[in-house]
């Protein structure tokens, strides 16, 4: 289990990928939507939303000429959720000390 959870947590080392999946946490978008959220070349994108989708994070769905991606399991958007929080606080605690020294 231990080498799972570390390629999963590899898979989500990048910052595209992260930003990808809190937007797919919100609602299912197509690659126009995301391309015009992420602020990147659809090249690069595509590359990042097929690391996920090998991963088994996000599944596509064809509609009309494009993919809408959607999250595998809603509880993704919770586990970033919850980084989110985690590094706010070490981050607060961290400056408190500093104020403290």
């Amino acid at each position: 289990m231990p080498r799972l959870k570390s390629e999963f947590f590899k898979t989500l080392g990048h910052p595209l990928r992260i930003r990808v999946l809190e937007l797919l946490g919100e609602s299912d978008r197509s690659v126009t939507e995301l391309l015009a959220e992420v602020g990147v070349e659809q090249p690069a994108l595509s590359q990042q939303l097929a690391v996920l989708r090998r991963a088994g994070l996000v599944v596509s769905r064809r509609e009309g000429a494009g993919a809408v991606y959607s999250l595998v399991d809603e509880r993704l958007a919770e586990l970033l959720a919850v980084s989110r929080q985690i590094l706010l606080e070490v981050a607060t605690a961290a400056r408190d000390e500093l104020g403290v020294l």
